[in-house]
């Protein structure tokens, strides 16, 4: 378990107002603090569990820790670090995603120690009266004059009304769980101050804020779905391992520090990276399967010896056979369209027939047979 010091260090961007005064607040009292997450997409990556793995640390130090889902935020949609509006989610949607994220996020979090609430529980009981007076409480212009609104304005895109509401709505959670801490992202740093600008009006109460620090993906860029860097925590033991492998040595000690546990490996670059790879694979897939991901890895791309030992459910439509792989039809178009699937050795184009026995490759690192 970590020490206090390191739990306020460790990944750690900034505390506001102050690490000492926030170490103090522990020292005397239990604290409580949450994590808020909107379910706005079916799976989780190794990015969102910067904040998730904060979350657990205060809990294993005794501290009332709380796993918000944001079942009224989330129809709002957050505007943070978006150049376009976000679309509206279905309560089917909602439903779904909370609950495959919980199983996503079982291997780090630990249910027993850390209390699951919903935001809709409040804030979908707000009427009139109530929303006037949270509102009367934080400056207009303050929320209007936000970078991200003034830069889709400057774009010529709208900036909605409900929109310029989320952050009020983040904040009042604060008062509503009367929290002592919230964590999140630094793109949620302006959400966060806005809910300790209304506890202190509010409540009366000093709340603290801790930002994490925001990972890059595997090729250096920020980890996004749509920059394809991703390490996604239904990602397979495989192919998991593979992308830590694949994880640029410059970022391997922020890897270690956001990710595990261990302050300073030690080796040669390629000793610390299997290590890398095989200590959070081991977390999210246990240490059989982590080992032998790392036997596969070895033969398959350091022996140049592949198995195409995966399955994947015949499906003659080559779009259809490649999106079980990556998730997605439009990916599956995209990995075709830039020449990155192979079937039985030959590059494959949208006329491509697959059948039972056919080995198809993705990318470099994913070999499957159609059974």
């Amino acid at each position: 378990m970590l020490t206090v010091d390191q739990v306020l260090t460790r990944g750690v961007e900034q505390i506001l107002p102050s690490r000492a005064g926030l170490k103090q607040l522990m020292q005397s009292k239990k604290i409580r603090l949450y994590l808020g997450i909107d379910p706005t997409a079916t799976r989780l990556h190794l990015g969102h569990t910067v904040c998730l793995r904060k979350l657990q640390q205060f809990a294993d130090l005794g501290h009332e820790a709380i796993l918000l889902f944001g079942t009224g935020t989330v129809l709002v949609g957050d505007p943070s670090q978006r150049n376009t509006g976000r679309k509206l989610i279905s309560q089917k949607e909602i439903d779904a995603n909370i609950k495959t994220w919980q199983e996503q996020v079982k291997p780090i979090i630990n249910f027993n120690k850390v209390k699951i609430k919903y935001n809709g529980d409040w804030l979908l009981k707000l009427g009139l009266k109530d929303l006037i007076g949270i509102a009367s409480k934080i400056s207009a212009i303050q929320l209007f004059k936000r970078e991200m609104f003034t830069r889709r304005l400057n774009q010529g895109d709208t900036v909605w009304f409900h929109e310029t509401l989320y952050p009020l709505l983040q904040g009042y959670d604060s008062v509503a769980m009367d929290i002592d801490l919230e964590l999140g992202g630094t793109d949620q740093t302006f959400n966060m101050l806005i809910g300790r600008e209304l506890m202190a009006k509010m409540k009366h109460k000093e709340k603290f804020v801790l930002a994490g620090k925001m990972i890059l993906g595997t090729d250096g860029k920020a980890m996004s779905k749509t920059s394809g860097n991703c390490i996604w925590l239904t990602d397979s033991a495989e192919d998991m391992y593979g992308k830590l492998m694949a994880v640029r040595d410059e970022l391997m000690p922020q890897y270690f520090e956001f990710f595990t546990d261990i302050d300073k490996p030690q080796g040669e670059p390629l000793t610390v990276k299997k290590q890398l790879a095989f200590t959070i694979t081991a977390q999210y897939h246990g240490a059989v399967k982590a080992k032998n991901a790392q036997e596969y890895f070895a033969k398959t791309f350091q022996k140049k010896e592949p198995e195409f030992k995966q399955k994947i459910k015949s499906q003659e439509n080559i779009i259809l056979t490649v999106a079980q792989i990556c998730g997605s039809n439009s990916e599956a178009k995209r990995l075709i369209s830039q020449g990155a699937v192979d079937v039985n050795g030959v590059q494959a184009n949208w006329e491509t027939l697959v059948k039972t026995g056919d080995k198809v490759k993705v990318g470099k690192k994913k070999f499957y047979e159609v059974d």
